[in-house]
């Protein structure tokens, strides 16, 4: 089967490492979640694999080539895209031409072809176009970083926290949209703080903290025992701490709802 796959994935940021031996597996066709509080790496680890930030040491394969060490632009070409943390719009440009950027790579055929995609996918976006993107809703914005990701069509998408600072209603309409992308075959990476959204969607789950990975299996299982995302949750600087679901682990109330925005 096709995937995505990071092995031993370690990421250093001012000297120190915040990822740690991380081994994740992408499955083409399929959602899995990666969930985990604020500086537990997984923003760090999205960066890593877009060729933004250099893994020491690493690996980053698709489909059994390797892509760690390559620049942003040659991975994107190779079939993957990232949306980082924070909805980073050119704020002055309209959504067409914050759409346009995205294709800076492409021919103009695959443009053309990608620009179709995106806003077949967000038709909302239709009327928007001439819009500036500082006008944009929150939810506008999300869409459109996503437009930018899915114009060049590619075979992995790593979404860095889809949900946060959106209200339900706007996440609720971007649901369909992440399906309708892994049921084209394409293998989604969902980073999430909040669990609710990311277990409904995925197929397989991982736990991170601390840089490394607490918990692996499948979304279901988290979802029938949330004791053991919350658990896990509670591991920070603690290597000793039991692991979710032994004796002895702690386990916290369930994770605060995002703050909504529109």
């Amino acid at each position: 089967m096709s995937s995505l796959t990071l092995g031993g994935l370690t990421v250093e940021r001012g000297g120190r490492p915040v990822v740690k031996d991380v081994t994740i597996t992408i499955p083409a066709g399929e959602v899995t979640a990666v969930l985990g509080p604020n500086g537990a790496g997984k923003s760090s680890m999205v960066l890593a694999v877009g060729g933004v930030l250099k893994p020491r040491p690493g690996s980053v394969s698709m489909d059994g080539m390797e892509l760690a060490g390559r620049r942003p632009e040659k991975i994107r070409a190779a079939g993957v895209a990232i949306v980082p943390e924070g909805r980073r719009l050119l704020p002055d440009l309209s959504v067409e031409d914050n759409i346009r950027v995205a294709t800076y790579a492409l021919s103009k055929q695959a443009a053309v072809e990608g620009r179709a995609r995106a806003l077949e996918l967000f038709p909302a976006l239709e009327k928007r176009l001439t819009v500036p993107a500082r006008s944009l809703s929150g939810g506008e914005q999300q869409m459109v970083v996503l437009a930018q990701a899915l114009v060049s069509q590619p075979k992995y998408l790593l979404i860095d926290e889809l949900s946060l600072g959106l209200a339900p209603v706007v996440v609720s309409r971007l649901i369909p949209v992440i399906r309708a992308v892994v049921a084209s075959g394409v293998g989604v990476l969902l980073i999430e703080q909040f669990a609710t959204v990311a277990l409904g969607l995925a197929t397989s789950a991982y736990v991170m903290e601390g840089g490394v990975i607490r918990y692996s299996g499948t979304a279901g299982e988290l979802r029938d025992n949330p004791e053991l995302l919350h658990s896990a949750y509670l591991l920070r600087g603690s290597t000793a701490a039991p692991a979710p679901g032994q004796a002895g682990a702690p386990s916290v109330p369930p994770v605060a709802p995002p703050q909504a925005a529109g």
